[in-house]
């Protein structure tokens, strides 16, 4: 096993990433608060957003692209399933609350 580590500098790939999500969180509150954009494509982008950053903090965080090939995809697939079910869960119970 070939390790590909650089202990020397700095790690340049988490701090692009942590810039990365950074922005993207400014830029979805950007859309949330000040513009005069229709409710539902406020909701679509900042969603779409969302989607974004959770793969850079998956690639340049999580350490995805390592692992046991199809291993790694059934544990991606079953998080994914996980994450889906309580996104729209809660997004059913927030709005059919009375």
């Amino acid at each position: 096993m070939s390790q590909h580590s650089n202990h020397s500098g700095l790690p340049w790939t988490q701090i692009i990433g942590f810039i990365l999500s950074i922005a993207l969180t400014f830029l979805a509150v950007w859309f949330g608060l000040y513009t005069n954009m229709a409710y539902e494509l406020i909701v679509a982008i900042v969603f779409v957003l969302a989607f974004i950053q959770a793969a850079i903090q998956l690639f340049m965080f999580m350490h995805v692209t390592e692992g046991e090939g199809r291993w790694q995809v059934g544990k991606m697939m079953s998080a994914a399933f996980i994450a889906i079910v309580i996104v729209a869960g809660s997004v059913w119970v927030l709005s059919s609350m009375h």
